[in-house]
């Protein structure tokens, strides 16, 4: 839905006191996020700037919290593995948009954020006075993201944006599966994942922006938008040909060879990109009469010439196991991988090096491994795990968020023991929890 799509999201808080989870230095410090968003577009996109060092509060019904809290199993502890891959880093406020003084608590942080993000259904914002009109009024300096699934200008733009259907209505499917074969989706949500950091990316800039101007701006991001530029090459493929691009599976449809291919023992991909590069693997593979081959010379030649050149390579390659290929054709300047599972390619990484796991302690889960964003920074590395705050539990910072936009502890109080906001315990017991980080 914007695999979240149109989803209850919630603000942030306004001043980014010791409250904040970011670390000191990180170059988001000091930036306030109210997060209306839920399930993965925006929550992804969120979890990047706290990543980053923002202040980032995530507001959420007092009843279910956001949906991915229930999408399990897998659970670690008691939360769901979904909800913690995107999650980390935020606080939790869990308030109820249908009460007047829960309404009004989230106005108040909405106008004092630097940047709201929120994907609820068209016009639900407005209704609740959390729409851009309302918000930036009062803090004409907001940067204020809507994602959707098909945007403002899709009709009928009340339309739901689950992955799997703009998956299908965007191409992606249709460009995803085996030559003849039906079409098929990604093995991840990758249109929210896309959309997420196009959020991401465009946040940024508007703040920027704002800095210099003192003024924001409503930016709209959409998974099918996402979808359509994500497909990069194919899109563009599609308009210059005037026709549909067919799936090509493991292969590419320009390049060759550029495909899995099988050994002695188990698959690995070869990227010859250029005509340099497939000299240096008909070396590997002892076949110079391949490189010598005026059918093979170029990559149009290849191209034209796909199956007779596969079946030659593939028949090399079944000779040795997946590794010995590997370790030949990485001395040689060859790129090639081996096709692992995900387990296996967190643990190589590791193995290799790349620190692609940090650890927090859970308040349920207890001891927990959560995945790097993919870029890295040096303030944030020079913090280590430190600073890195786990996924909040439902309404952990309930009280805490409150008290600091200016809602009286007696009032608080109040709201949490008729249910229209949701505290959940300390990990030592006690009612209000401290900002977390």
């Amino acid at each position: 839905m914007t695999e979240e799509a149109h989803g209850e999201e919630q603000p942030r808080t306004g001043a980014a006191s010791g409250a904040a989870p970011g670390a000191p230095g990180r170059p988001l410090e000091g930036v306030r996020v109210a997060d209306l968003s839920r399930v993965l577009a925006g929550p992804y996109a969120t979890m990047l700037l706290a990543d980053m060092g923002a202040d980032v509060v995530k507001i959420e019904h007092p009843g279910r919290g956001d949906d991915t809290r229930a999408w399990g199993p897998p659970w670690a502890g008691d939360e769901a593995s979904y909800f913690l891959s995107v999650n980390r880093g935020k606080r939790s406020l869990a308030v109820d948009l249908k009460d007047p003084d829960g309404l009004a608590a989230v106005q108040d942080i909405c106008a004092g954020a630097d940047v709201v993000v929120q994907n609820f259904r068209p016009g639900v914002v407005d209704r609740l006075g959390l729409g851009y009109g309302d918000v930036s009024a009062r803090n004409p300096a907001v940067v204020y993201c809507s994602i959707s699934g098909f945007g403002p200008e899709h009709e009928p733009a009340e339309r739901p944006g689950f992955d799997l259907i703009v998956q299908a209505e965007s191409g992606f499917m249709a460009a995803t599966g085996e030559p003849g074969g039906p079409p098929a989706k990604a093995g991840v949500a990758i249109t929210d994942v896309l959309t997420g950091l196009n959020a991401a990316v465009s946040v940024l800039g508007a703040l920027v922006r704002a800095r210099a101007a003192g003024r924001g701006e409503h930016i709209s991001v959409s998974l099918v938008n996402s979808a359509l530029s994500g497909l990069a090459n194919v899109t563009q493929q599609a308009l210059v040909t005037g026709t549909e691009p067919e799936r090509v599976g493991n292969t590419h449809g320009s390049i060759v060879p550029y495909q899995a291919f099988p050994t002695a023992d188990s698959d690995i991909v070869i990227a010859a990109g250029n005509d340099a590069l497939y000299r240096k693997l008909c070396a590997v593979l002892g076949r110079d009469d391949l490189a010598a081959d005026p059918r093979f010379a170029t990559n149009p030649d290849r191209v034209a010439h796909r199956a007779e050149l596969v079946a030659e390579i593939s028949a090399e390659l079944r000779a040795r196991p997946a590794r010995e290929w590997s370790e030949l054709l990485l001395e040689a300047g060859v790129p090639v991988g081996r096709v692992r599972g995900v387990l296996d390619a967190v643990r190589s990484a590791e193995q290799a090096g790349d620190d692609v796991l940090l650890g927090t302690d859970h308040p349920t889960a207890g001891p927990l491994d959560l995945v790097r964003a993919g870029f890295r920074l040096d303030s944030a590395a020079a913090d280590g795990d430190r600073s890195t705050a786990p996924p909040p539990l439902l309404g952990e910072h309930s009280a805490h968020v409150l008290g600091e936009s200016g809602v009286p502890a007696d009032r608080v109080a109040r709201l949490i023991e008729r249910g229209a906001v949701h505290q959940a315990p300390r990990r030592d017991g006690s009612g209000h929890a401290p900002p977390s980080g």
